[in-house]
């Protein structure tokens, strides 16, 4: 059974002691701070959530997206913290933890649960995975561990936000953002490598490189194992990941109905759906965007209503590391939510012009990967020396945000390829192509 005191651990990975638990600025305010003022959030702004390079700058972004999901895990740890504060056994448990403080610490995980995505989205992950498989990357994984080549195999936008946390940003200091144990395993929605994860749905939380940080962070956080490489998640990502489903969920209506590709009626409809009655004050707005964001805001909170009481029924199997599922699927509104995510599949996700995207997507990432990769290979051939480079190689190389080691092994230097690309936001990857294929 996991312990509410370990799980709020306020310990910063990389430090040996713990900050205290204040009511101004706790650490896990401090935690949120320092993602949104790292340079790998701001470049979100110009990374694909639904429509990449929307025509439209009413729509989300990554960027926007993440502010979103971390106001709502903000209310949705605040609910579950008011519980169990309140529960008298567990009063001196907390340590000083209060509600606020649950709040904070799912706030802090939400604003970063984005940030290791490539550009174009999930495609660009998908593309990423599939140059490796079956493209000209695979050429490269020979002599890598089991691990390290699954790490590529099935590379991992969730595994690649742990690392962006944890050692790219502020990369001199060890222990990246430095941010809280207890942030860090809530941000964890996969806690396991790239082996141990379900041939079925191969996703993990953590490359090879990482697997010390994120050893220290399930110790610290009193993560519960479960053997096979495995750990129970920490309790609060179950609301990270609720949060997350909530927004994109009723967002995606508003958004393509902004967009022009889902009519009023169709929205209006799928929206009302979720409201156990239509508010009163709704009969008072005659603007139709006005009607669906009116809409929209009130099944956000609705949903937080319904997602907080799943949690709080099911909170002894969640420490016990025995629930499975998510929390949505089990509230009320799991059909509703069910039949809006195959409606705004057809009308958003299904479309010309997203698939055609996608083809451009597809050829500016392999292009990148093939261009960055080939020249580190010829680094490596050559031994470290440059000279022995062709010229556009040793350009390619001066390209990167750190210059090679001669030294480094065949797995790290993929992992700065992969870093490298997919830190690019979509226009930047879009402009670099152009110039590797002289076209700008």
């Amino acid at each position: 059974m996991m312990s509410w005191r370990r799980l709020l651990s306020p310990r910063r990975l990389g430090h040996t002691g713990a900050e205290p638990v204040t009511p101004t600025r706790n650490p896990f305010q401090k935690d949120w701070d320092r993602v949104v003022f790292c340079s790998a959030f701001r470049r979100l702004q110009d990374k694909t959530q639904v429509h990449s390079l929307p025509e439209s700058d009413y729509v989300r972004n990554r960027l926007t997206h993440s502010l979103e999901v971390s106001s709502v895990g903000r209310s949705l740890g605040a609910q579950v913290g008011e519980v169990v504060a309140q529960r008298a056994e567990l009063r001196e448990d907390l340590g000083g933890i209060t509600a606020a403080e649950f709040g904070h610490i799912v706030a802090a995980a939400c604003i970063g649960h984005d940030i290791g995505n490539p550009p174009f989205g999930h495609f660009g992950e998908a593309t990423v995975q599939h140059w490796f498989r079956s493209g000209a990357g695979a050429v490269y994984l020979e002599g890598l561990s089991a691990a390290q080549r699954a790490d590529l195999l099935a590379f991992e936008g969730n595994a690649q936000g742990f690392r962006v946390l944890t050692r790219l940003q502020n990369w001199r200091d060890a222990g990246g953002l430095r941010l809280t144990c207890a942030t860090l395993g809530t941000f964890m929605k996969y806690p396991h490598g790239s082996l141990a994860a379900d041939p079925a749905h191969p996703k993990f939380g953590f490359f090879q490189a990482e697997a010390d940080a994120f050893a220290e962070v399930a110790d610290a956080a009193g993560l519960l194992a479960l053997g096979g490489g495995r750990h129970a998640r920490h309790p609060l990502t179950y609301l990270v990941e609720a949060a997350d489903d909530i927004c994109y969920s009723v967002v995606d209506v508003e958004d393509g109905f902004k967009l022009g590709r889902i009519g009023f009626d169709d929205a209006e409809s799928r929206l009302r759906r979720l409201l156990p009655m239509l508010p009163p004050r709704y009969g008072e707005i005659e603007d139709k965007p006005w009607r669906i964001a009116y809409l929209r805001a009130k099944a956000i909170g609705g949903l937080i209503d319904q997602a907080v009481e799943v949690f709080l029924r099911h909170e002894q199997e969640i420490l016990a590391g025995s629930f499975s599922g998510d929390l949505l699927s089990r509230t009320p509104s799991a059909p509703h939510l069910a039949e809006i995510a195959g409606f705004t599949r057809e009308r958003i996700f299904e479309t010309r012009d997203r698939f055609q995207t996608e083809v451009m997507g597809g050829e500016i990432l392999v292009s990148l990967l093939e261009a960055f990769c080939a020249a580190h290979a010829a680094f490596e051939r050559a031994g470290g020396n440059e000279a022995e480079l062709a010229p556009r190689d040793r350009a390619l190389l001066r390209l990167m945000p750190r210059q090679p080691d001669p030294a480094a092994a065949r797995y790290d230097w993929l992992l700065d390829v992969t870093d490298h690309v997919s830190g690019m936001t979509d226009s930047y990857a879009l402009k670099q192509f152009q110039r590797l294929r002289g076209l700008q």
